[in-house]
C-alpha cells in the first residue's frame, strides 16, 4: 500500500469518528449520470441515522434495467460503498452508470455475448453497479473501491469503467 493511499485511508477514518465540536452532519448524497438513457438524479438516500425509503425508491427506479424498464431493490449497502469512495476520494462528482440492475433477460443476452458475464451475476439481485466517478481515473476508483475491502471490484480498463458489488471480496 503506498503512503498516498495510506493517508487517505487515515483521514477517511478520521473524518467518520463523532466529532468532538458538535453534530457532523450524517447525510449521504449521490448523484448519477445513466449513459444508456442520459438521465441524471442527485439523491440524500441517508440522512439523520437511517436510509430514507423514498429516496431509495427513485434510486430503485434510476437504477433498473434499462433495456426492459425491469428493476428490483438495489441494496442500500453498494451505495454506501459508492459514499464511501468518494469520501476516499474526495470527490463530490458524478457517478457515470453505465449497468446497474439487470433482468434476468438481460444478463441471458449479454452472456450469450461475453464470456466475462457471471450467469449468477451480482447484477440480477441489485447487488452490483457498473461506473465511472467523474473527475477520478478509474485505476484511482479502483484502487479505492479494492482498499475499502466491502465486495467485489471488477476493473475493465478497456471500457474504462469499474464494477463494484455487495458479494464477497474478491477481484478481476
Amino acid at each position: 500500500m503506498n503512503r498516498k493511499f495510506t493517508a487517505l485511508a487515515v483521514l477517511f477514518t478520521l473524518l467518520s469518528l463523532p466529532s468532538a465540536f458538535g453534530n457532523i452532519s450524517d447525510a449521504r448524497m449521490l448523484k448519477f449520470y445513466h449513459t444508456h438513457t442520459g438521465e441524471q438524479i442527485e439523491v440524500t438516500y441517508f440522512s439523520n441515522g437511517a436510509y430514507r425509503d423514498e429516496a431509495l425508491d427513485r434510486l430503485n427506479r434510476f437504477l433498473s434495467d434499462w433495456r426492459n424498464g425491469q428493476g428490483r431493490a438495489i441494496d442500500p449497502d453498494l451505495m454506501d460503498i459508492l459514499w464511501d469512495i468518494q469520501q476516499v476520494t474526495g470527490s463530490r462528482d458524478t457517478y457515470e452508470v453505465i449497468s446497474a440492475y439487470r433482468s434476468p433477460e438481460t444478463n441471458a443476452m449479454l452472456r450469450s455475448r461475453s464470456s466475462g458475464v457471471a450467469k449468477n451475476s451480482q447484477h440480477l439481485h441489485g447487488k452490483a453497479i457498473d461506473v465511472r466517478l467523474r473527475g477520478v481515473d478509474t485505476r484511482m476508483l479502483r484502487d479505492t473501491a479494492l482498499e475499502l475491502q466491502r465486495g467485489g471490484v471488477g476493473y475493465y480498463a478497456k471500457s474504462d469503467f469499474v464494477h463494484v458489488d455487495t458479494g464477497r471480496v474478491r477481484s478481476w
